[in-house]
This record gives structure tokens, C-alpha cells and sequence, in this order.
């Protein structure tokens, strides 16, 4: 009986094409999302994304999604708290794996392989050390579809907030930028990918700037609202 398995998502593209990547091994048997949320905004915490964003994203993907409520502002032992809860109750159901997109960060994995130490859950990084150049233009030319979400205008100009994640974007980059914004230079929402059996009819929305960060807000079409 294959492991069963939770990934860690953000709404971005790499958390979609490490699911994608796990699914094609076929090792682990992927049974949900498991996502931060922000009380009181109904948005993915940090990426800032809808709360019906997520939930057509999740139903697009044939998985359910656990949310994990944090508070605004919230500080981190509130986080660690909220997550331990939500690990404890995915373990009771025999869950012994989460999937995250995580490529370099080495404070990062560390990070989360000590909050999951003594869980009965292990972490798996399938994209943990692949050149960023080439896993970015894989994303582009396997067909993942995504937008840019929220950028660190200190590293990205804020006129990138809203773009598409595409080969022009990726070129029109400025040197030093990590392709896949690994160290927080930008955020995506992906809409579309061989990870999904359904699409995400999104919309772009009004860019506004919170908290030194420039968001451009996404929201689903009428036609799945």
C-alpha cells in the first residue's frame, strides 16, 4: 500500500508541479491540499489569493482541501500551534506524508522537517535541488498556466504584479532574480497545468500595495463563480 500523502499548497506553481512531479512517480498517493488561510481576509496567507480561488483550484485538482486558520499579524508560535493540530488529525486518518515545493532553502527544509520530527509525518521535497532555470522553463513548456500573484517590488518592479508566469516574463526578469522566486521576489496563482483535470476560469483584478508588497488580486470568472 503506497504512502498517502498531503501537499503543502500555496496555490503557486511549485507546490502544483511537485504534486504533479509525485503523482508521475507514482510512489505516493496524493489524498489532499493542506493550506494557510488568513481569519477574517478568506485569503491564502502570503500569496493573498481567494479563499473560491482555492476552492476551484482544489476541485479542479480532485482533491480536497484542509484549511489551516491563522490570525492576522499572527505570530509564529500561533502558526505552529495551528499546524501541529492539523498534522495531528491528518495523521489519525493514516496520513504519513506531505509534499512540499520547497528548491533550496536550506533554513527552510530545516525548518519543516523539525516541526514535522515525532509527527508520524514525513516531509518529501521533489523538486529539492533542481536548477531553477530549467525547472522554470519545464513549468512553461509542460502547459502550467499561472499569474503573478504578489511581488517584493525591493527585488521585482511592481508592474510584473498581475503578469502571466510565461517565457517572456522569465526573460524579462532582472539579473539576480531567482526564476522561480524561490527567495520571495514573487508569488504565482496557477490556473492551468497538466496537474489539473478541470481548468481555473480566473480573471485579474485590481493591484494594490500592502505591507511593502504589491499584490494583483485574481478572481474566477462569472461563468464559475
Amino acid at each position: 500500500m503506497k504512502p498517502r500523502a498531503l501537499v503543502a499548497w500555496s496555490t503557486g506553481k511549485d507546490s502544483a508541479f511537485a504534486l504533479h512531479l509525485t503523482r508521475e512517480r507514482g510512489e505516493i498517493e496524493i489524498v489532499g491540499l493542506l493550506t494557510t488561510l488568513t481569519s477574517g481576509y478568506g485569503r491564502v496567507s502570503m500569496h493573498g489569493v481567494r479563499e473560491d480561488v482555492l476552492d476551484r483550484q482544489a476541485e479542479a485538482l480532485g482533491l480536497p482541501c484542509r484549511k489551516v486558520w491563522i490570525p492576522p499579524a499572527c505570530v509564529n508560535a500561533d502558526y505552529e500551534r495551528a499546524m501541529a493540530d492539523a498534522v495531528a488529525a491528518a495523521r489519525a486518518e493514516g496520513i504519513s506524508r506531505v509534499v512540499f515545493g520547497d528548491l533550496f532553502l536550506e533554513d527552510v527544509r530545516a525548518y519543516r522537517e523539525r516541526q514535522l520530527a515525532g509527527s508520524g509525518i514525513a516531509p518529501e521535497f521533489p523538486l529539492w535541488g533542481s536548477d531553477t532555470s530549467a525547472l522554470a522553463a519545464r513549468m512553461v513548456a509542460a502547459g502550467l498556466e499561472a499569474s503573478i500573484v504578489c511581488v517584493d517590488p525591493r527585488r521585482v518592479p511592481a508592474s510584473f504584479a498581475g503578469r502571466r508566469f510565461d517565457a517572456a516574463f522569465l526573460a524579462d526578469l532582472p539579473a539576480g532574480v531567482d526564476p522561480c522566486g524561490e527567495n520571495g521576489e514573487f508569488h504565482t496563482c496557477v490556473t492551468g497545468g497538466p496537474m489539473f483535470v478541470g481548468s481555473v476560469e480566473a480573471l485579474p483584478g485590481e493591484v494594490v500595495t500592502r505591507d511593502g508588497f504589491v499584490f494583483a488580486d485574481v478572481a474566477l470568472a462569472a461563468a464559475n463563480a
